[in-house]
């Protein structure tokens, strides 16, 4: 039998492992759950696929990003590896082609997103197929104490128990220690099976440049300055340009920025989310060829990608978190020759990114409305709760993101528990005749088609699936006709080409576990555990700005954040190549002074919204709404009420979130 280091070179070409690699490759070979603490450009992706190629059955790699995938699944496709991906990009003949190839056993590899495994179909599919290896990419996003929690996450956990799959292998490039115990305790990985690389790069220079923000833009274009061309023909790269990523938080300021260099001759993009798919796959492919050299980009750039030639990586504004800066970072200098990462720091973008945190917050009434929908569930004899999202959003007036969470906070407290999930709709068209297909089968099979051709009624092409139609039909029939039986020769059906199926609608549906709880009591807790998150969140912009203020070595304070004690065992003094050791301390410039607000300012801005949503909805606003409405936060209210539309919407949107709901909750009472 090979061993990992004759799969190493034969399959990948490369003739050693880099650092950490092998321990983990070991680990995960000989069968052990583990974890790899890799900094970014480490090389955590070879440590599943390669032990995917001694492993006997399929590995199943859960990854947040569509980037993510393909860019791996390029790299696994040019070694011969045989890897495929599921996404919603692909038409359903591309599904069904690469599912029979892992029933078949012809794939190793198959990466998915987490929410596939909410597709009641996909579960199905998953029964059926051996997998001897759940990997999970971006893994500390399974904790509420990361920097980027994903509600989905937290059931990763129990899929891996629910398909049988023997062992895990989480990857990640930032966690915390803290962080790293949540990880091991849900997937019960051991101390010694988690290996960390440390997140000490030699390479890396970093920088940390106070600015107010009215020179921020000329300060980036002197900086970049060494690196000005003069103006070239389309497509041809200036060869002084070297390959930059330019962060900022806003899509408008990406717009801007990369305008304002290219005026100064720079081959420059701009890339963000408020950009169609087929652009951002464009601007993305002309970075990794080198066609354009710079590309000024909101945090939605860069994940995933893989250039190893990144030589600048430029915050125009401040990240997040000390996690997203670690990361973002980290995309510089993979090839390992000196690269430079410059913070242009001042407070004044602070407030936007609190304010983003504080837009996250529920509303009182919208956590109560959920509760009462829950106990209205416990109340019935099955006490099951469906739950449509998108619906339940709308009607709760709560962001997706945080109603995900605030249902996972009513797991944690046993209030409801996850059953199942389903899709709410199912239609088919036949691609041979009904007659034909019940011919195919005999006896009591050839009844139960029989029946579902019957009762599933087509309207000119397409027919909708009623299961308690066909259930009751069933019964009437003294046959079986129960939904998994439904769906199993539905799904047999689209396999062998004889009809289209097609879902839609996902349905949740919970167990109500503690029907006769406190409405009122639970409301508040839930609030205040949602006031508390927002804290923890503020508190961890503060630690951000502390880090660029600090007076000891950036690079040791970056590394006894992430718990990485091998730098400060190694390094006696700093590390020489920061702003700090340079002997530049920063202190970050204040944000600019902004004029009292008024009363008048009430009236202009706020009071169009206010009478707006006493026509359409029937009641006034509250302060917490109008501070969401002015400071351009989202919420789902907004969209039925065209509130963008209005002049007030994001109009102070560079004020402190706090200060303006103390300021509209005082104005209202007027």
């Amino acid at each position: 039998m090979k061993s990992a280091r004759d799969t190493l070179l034969e399959v990948f070409g490369f003739p050693a492992f880099r650092g950490g690699q092998e321990a983990v490759v070991e680990r995960v070979i000989a069968g052990r759950s583990t974890a790899a603490i890799f900094a970014t450009g480490a090389g955590k992706s070879l440590c599943y696929q390669l032990p995917a190629l001694h492993l006997p059955h399929l590995t199943l790699v859960v990854s947040p990003l569509l980037a993510l995938m393909q860019d791996q699944l390029a790299f696994l496709q040019r070694h011969g590896v045989a890897a495929a991906s599921l996404d919603s990009t692909q038409d359903r003949d591309t599904a069904r082609d690469i599912m029979d190839r892992a029933r078949r056993g012809e794939l190793k590899i198959l990466m998915v997103s987490v929410e596939r495994l909410k597709n009641e179909r996909f579960r199905h599919f998953l029964r059926q197929v051996a997998i001897s290896l759940l990997v999970i990419d971006e893994a500390h996003c399974i904790s509420e104490w990361g920097h980027n929690f994903r509600p989905d996450y937290l059931k990763l956990p129990d899929y891996q128990r629910e398909f049988g799959i023997p062992q895990a292998l989480l990857l990640t490039a930032t966690a915390t220690p803290a962080v790293i115990d949540d990880m091991r305790a849900k997937f019960a990985i051991a101390l010694d099976d988690v290996v960390t690389t440390g997140f000490y790069r030699d390479n890396l220079e970093l920088l940390v440049q106070p600015v107010e923000s009215e020179r921020r833009l000329p300060a980036l274009v002197d900086w970049l300055a060494p690196q000005r061309s003069s103006r070239q023909s389309p497509g041809h790269q200036p060869a002084s340009q070297a390959p930059t990523i330019v962060y900022v938080t806003l899509q408008q300021t990406a717009e801007s920025v990369a305008a304002a260099l290219a005026n100064q001759g720079f081959t420059v993009r701009a890339y963000h989310a408020g950009l169609d798919s087929e652009t951002r796959d464009e601007i993305q492919q002309g970075f990794m060829r080198g066609e354009i050299p710079c590309i000024v980009a909101t945090i939605a750039f860069g994940m995933g990608i893989d250039k190893g030639n990144i030589r600048n990586v430029i915050h125009y504004d401040l990240p997040k978190s000390i996690e997203n800066y670690s990361q973002e970072i980290g995309r510089a200098g993979r090839d390992g020759e000196p690269s430079r990462c410059l913070m242009l720091a001042g407070r004044d973008g602070l407030r936007v990114l609190e304010n983003f945190v504080y837009g996250d917050t529920p509303e009182r009434e919208g956590i109560r409305h959920v509760l009462a929908e829950i106990a209205e569930a416990g109340r019935q004899p099955q006490r099951q709760w469906p739950v449509l999202l998108n619906t339940l959003s709308r009607d709760s007036n709560i962001r997706l993101l945080p109603l995900k969470t605030l249902l996972v906070r009513l797991e944690m407290h046993g209030v409801i528990a996850p059953r199942f999930a389903y899709l709410a709709e199912y239609r088919l068209r036949y691609l041979e005749e009904p007659g034909d297909l019940i011919a195919r089968f005999q006896g009591e099979r050839a009844d139960f088609v029989r029946l579902l051709v019957d009762t599933i009624a087509i309207a000119k092409t397409w027919g909708t699936v009623d299961f308690e139609r066909l259930y009751r039909a069933g019964v009437d029939a003294g046959i079986d006709a129960s939904r998994s039986r439904v769906i199993t020769a539905l799904e047999y059906f689209q396999d062998k080409g004889w009809v289209v199926l097609e879902g839609k609608r996902m349905t949740d549906v919970y167990e109500v576990c503690q029907p006769a709880f406190d409405i009122d009591a639970l409301t508040d807790q839930l609030l205040a555990e949602s006031q508390s998150r927002e804290q923890i969140e503020i508190e961890r912009l503060q630690a951000t700005l502390a880090l660029f203020e600090s007076d000891t070595c950036l690079t040791r304070r970056l590394a006894a954040y992430f718990g990485d004690d091998h730098f400060s065992q190694t390094a006696t003094q700093g590390c020489g190549h920061c702003s700090v050791c340079h002997g530049h301390v920063a202190r970050l410039p204040s944000a600019a002074a902004l004029p009292e607000l008024t009363d008048a300012d009430f009236e202009r801005y706020a009071r169009p919204l206010i009478e707006r949503h006493r026509e359409q909805i029937g009641t006034v606003p509250g302060a917490q709404r109008i501070a969401h409405f002015l400071c351009g936060l989202a919420m789902p209210v907004f969209t039925p009420l065209k509130a963008r539309q209005l002049p007030g919407f994001g109009v102070f949107e560079q004020r402190p979130y706090p200060e303006i709901k103390a300021w509209a909750n005082a104005c209202a009472r007027h």
